[in-house]
């Protein structure tokens, strides 16, 4: 049974247009907190589990951007000792401790930063917070989709603006300001899912200013530690209208510890912890805090992990460049193949080599977001293109 909203918050949400049956599922949403991604916008997803639960034994994993390794060694000690204290739940010094190694990190203030058990909470809940039936969403197409379906589920107008080779695949922010320059909520994630492609900062910042006052702009750097791009929080003096979006498990490798965080302006996570934020915030994993805490002092396996991964990239590129499959440039943990013709049967072949890559977006049918694995797992999917040559003639 889901706990209904406060009356306040549900008075907040009325007065913003929602209907009762709009904030019943808003309810259902943030009483699944860390379970977003049961909600029904990702039960179509073609990565998600085969039939019968599980991959085939020696899969290599190529589809959902997942590190082909665990998290850091050097953090491992921290989060087997917190394993001890696994019986009490957060005393609070831990998520502190979280909240000022990230500060440091990013040499910005404590009170900018709010951890959560994993990313997909609060990026559900910004569309939740700063859009409405008359404030809409706006993105680029392709990008991460968890956005598109809170939006559609809400029924929140939904504006898609798509990459463009002219414009190197970034977003183009004219474009989605044209889109809708009466919405609530702008989307950029940076690099990009599923293309790996980077927005200018200076784009960034350009959209910052010209969106409407009572607007925010999400910028998702769920994979900018792949990169040696500048963060958009050095934004944040000037753009105080910005939020930005981290998560531990890509280059960190924590995707199944769940735990990210939010930097944004008090005042605007004061907006996102109207309904239930600050239960969710405290609900954390005390060996996730505790190995993300850690990681984030280990900048030299940052920078090692960062080196592999465009290493083994590059020689994926050549692989498929090969065979004639053109990628898109990418500064993260994957790469989007053009196959120039229908992906399922190559899809099949890769599979049944164990070599298991991710899915299609609508506006793109022909091409294949594929995930950046270890040299050996580069090794084994070059392999598996000898297989797939033949379809591609």
């Amino acid at each position: 049974m889901v706990a209904p909203l406060p009356a306040q918050a549900q008075q907040e949400l009325y007065e913003r247009g929602f209907s009762r049956r709009q904030i019943g599922r808003i309810s259902l949403m943030l009483g699944v907190g860390t379970l977003m991604a049961g909600m029904p916008w990702h039960k179509s997803r073609a990565d998600t589990l085969p039939v019968g639960g599980i991959y085939p034994p020696g899969s290599i994993l190529l589809n959902s951007n997942e590190f082909w390794t665990g998290p850091f060694p050097s953090a491992l000690p921290a989060g087997q000792k917190a394993l001890l204290n696994g019986n009490r739940y957060l005393t609070g010094q831990e998520r502190q401790t979280l909240v000022e190694t990230a500060a440091a990190y990013d040499h910005i203030s404590p009170e900018l930063i709010t951890p959560w058990p994993g990313s997909s909470d609060p990026l559900c809940r910004t569309v939740i917070s700063f859009c409405s039936p008359t404030q809409g969403l706006v993105t680029c197409d392709p990008t991460y989709e968890t956005v598109w379906g809170v939006a559609e589920w809400l029924q929140i107008p939904l504006a898609k603006v798509p990459l463009r080779a002219d414009n190197g695949y970034k977003a183009d922010v004219r474009a989605m300001l044209k889109a809708n320059p009466h919405a609530g909520m702008y989307y950029i994630c940076s690099p990009n899912n599923p293309t790996g492609t980077l927005t200018p900062l200076a784009d960034i910042a350009w959209l910052s200013r010209h969106i409407p006052q009572n607007a925010v702009l999400v910028v998702d750097e769920a994979y900018l530690h792949f990169s040696n791009a500048p963060s958009a929080v050095s934004l944040l003096a000037s753009c105080r209208n910005l939020i930005v979006l981290r998560t531990f498990s890509k280059l960190f490798a924590m995707a199944g510890l769940r735990l990210g965080f939010s930097i944004a302006h008090p005042s605007l996570h004061d907006r996102m912890m109207r309904y239930d934020g600050i239960y969710q915030t405290t609900m954390l994993s005390v060996p996730a805090v505790a190995i993300g805490t850690d990681s984030l002092k280990d900048r030299t396996e940052i920078e090692k992990r960062r080196f592999e991964t465009r290493q083994n990239r590059k020689v994926m590129q050549a692989c498929l460049s090969h065979y004639g499959v053109s990628t898109i440039p990418s500064d993260a943990n994957m790469l989007m193949a053009d196959w120039r013709k229908a992906p399922e049967p190559i899809v099949a072949k890769l599979a049944q080599n164990n070599v298991i890559i991710g899915r299609s977006w609508a506006i793109w049918p022909t091409c294949s977001r594929i995930t950046v694995g270890s040299a050996h797992d580069v090794q084994l999917f070059c392999k598996a293109m000898e297989s797939v040559g033949p379809l591609l003639k």
